[in-house]
């Protein structure tokens, strides 16, 4: 296609993902099931063209923002609390899968190299921050559940890409070495957690001087890509990297960036990330067509049986309760022996978890950049395909019906956070009447009504110390959250609350009415 034509595909992707969201609004369903389904049914609409995705263009261009941005609005109290939930899915649980996948698969094709078929069990076994984020954000589950489940999402790429590279090593030398295998992934995870942990620290220094909001934002979508690419380009891990950068900027930017620019860039985020995941969703359905072109003109189709991609899917999913289940009844020995506190997730949040095993974007690109000298390839493509549907498409759309069945939802939470919210908001009130009474504050407001319509002066410092109470409340939100007191998600709300606050304030003070219209001057 030429430029002109792919610019207009774009334009008829992006409506077409308007239609499908509307859709599964209606219908009730995940957005991303929903652009997966749709996507498969595009690909062999007439005109639509065969789309292949280039593996390394989405590795760089669409899943460092995504990255980015999970990682920025995770809960950090929750995800260091959950911390060895978080790594005994996104280390153990890969691995297991990695390992169940790789053994059922020989079973299965035992002519197949015992190396490849380990290297399909990594490019199926983590579950995908992007799916994890576009089907999470739509359930009403509890805290804790989202900040495990979205915790491993972020960290588990980076152990399914490890484990790939040296599968996919061993099949094409013939050696293997633990020593070696175990030096790799100790490298990549610490080298890619370092660069991200200083290219976010740097971020921070430089947002704090930049002037404008659309510099801001600027930066740190650049930040997103930097940081992935620095990380590849040291040896570390490129996932692992941008999501320590997302970390560092989402924990410091409360203080970094004033209120217009913070409102600013999470309304553009938001509107990104729902452009990207959308359009990763809809392009993974509209490859189903490349897909079976290619396998079209497969001489040896043993490797595409029923049989043996069946095997892997159903892997997939008993692999992970099967970790899960273990790893609950070791808990409660270890809490019978009085080696470990009580946990209190419920049987049904265990479940819950395990059916949240939803493959996406990592699992393609890994497929698609699997060595085409090896035997195998097309049931890698193939597995790897089936598993995103099957994942995506049941798990993702059955996962808020299961959960309600269960009995995990947050009712509760949802009252203890409007609760907290509310008491809260009097704190704040209390201090912004201690702001109100000293100061310049104090003497605006003995000034009559009458005074300040009659002098500019005294309503602009009116205006003026309407902004340092809001400010004042805002320091103390931070202070009650950073010494643990506040739920990141309250304080969030309000945080916006007081964003909005001030910069209709700010609007009013440059002569702006909030609604975008000049201020009435006075005569």
């Amino acid at each position: 296609m030429s430029l002109k034509e792919q610019y207009e595909f774009l334009v008829f992707l992006l409506v077409a993902i308007l239609i499908l969201e509307l859709v599964a609004r209606r219908l009730g369903l995940p957005p991303a099931a929903s652009f997966i389904a749709g996507g498969m049914a595009l690909a062999f609409v007439p005109g639509v063209p065969v789309i292949e995705i280039d593996p390394d263009l989405v590795m760089v261009v669409f899943l460092p923002p995504l990255l980015m941005s999970s990682a920025y609005f995770t809960i950090w109290r929750d995800f260091k609390d959950q911390w060895r939930g978080i790594f005994s899915l996104a280390f153990g649980a890969v691995i297991f899968t990695t390992m169940s996948v790789g053994w059922v698969v020989h079973l299965v094709l035992p002519e197949l190299p015992l190396p490849v078929a380990f290297a399909l069990g990594a490019v199926v076994s983590p579950p995908d921050a992007v799916a994890a984020s576009a089907v999470l954000s739509k359930l009403n589950l509890p805290s804790r559940l989202v900040a495990l489940l979205e915790g491993e999402s972020l960290v588990n790429d980076a152990t399914g890409l490890v484990l790939f590279a040296i599968a996919v090593t061993a099949a094409l030398t013939g050696e293997f070495s633990v020593y070696q295998a175990t030096g790799s992934f100790i490298w990549l995870t610490a080298a890619g957690t370092s660069v991200g942990l200083g290219t976010g620290w740097l971020g921070i220094q430089a947002i704090k001087r930049l002037p404008e909001p659309e510099l801001v934002v600027t930066a740190t979508l650049l930040l997103s890509t930097t940081s992935y690419v620095a990380g590849e380009a040291v040896g570390g891990s490129g996932v692992l990297s941008t999501v320590a950068t997302g970390l560092v900027i989402g924990w410091n930017h409360h203080e970094a960036v004033p209120a217009a620019t913070r409102v600013g860039a999470q309304s553009f985020w938001k509107a990104l990330v729902f452009i990207m995941e959308s359009l990763l969703f809809i392009l993974i359905g509209l490859s189903l067509r490349g897909l079976v072109a290619r396998l079209s003109s497969v001489t040896d189709p043993v490797y595409l049986g029923v049989v043996p991609v069946s095997a892997v899917v159903a892997t997939v999913v008993i692999a992970r309760f099967v970790w899960i289940s273990g790893c609950a009844g070791a808990m409660k020995v270890r809490q019978a022996s009085g080696y470990a506190s009580r946990n209190d997730m419920s049987p049904g949040s265990l479940v819950v978890i395990a059916w949240s095993g939803m493959r996406g974007v990592v699992t393609l690109t890994a497929a698609l950049s699997f060595p085409a000298e090896l035997p195998g390839r097309d049931l890698v493509l193939v597995a790897s395909f089936a598993v995103i549907v099957v994942t995506v498409l049941l798990q993702g759309s059955t996962l808020a019906p299961l959960a309600r069945a269960l009995g995990v939802a947050a009712p509760e939470e949802a009252a203890k956070f409007m609760e907290s919210k509310v008491a809260v908001r009097r704190h704040l009130s209390a201090i912004r009447g201690e702001t109100a009474a000293t100061g310049k504050s104090a003497g605006v407001q003995q000034q009559s009504t009458a005074d300040i319509e009659e002098d500019s002066e005294f309503e602009a410092d009116r205006i003026e110390a309407a902004v340092q109470r809001v400010r004042a409340a805002r320091a103390e939100l931070l202070r009650i959250y950073r010494k643990g007191d506040v739920h990141e998600n309250v304080m969030r709300d309000i945080e916006h609350e007081l964003d909005l606050e001030e910069m209709g304030a700010q609007l009013r003070k440059h002569g702006v009415a909030p609604d975008g219209r000049a201020a009435r001057e006075k005569s």
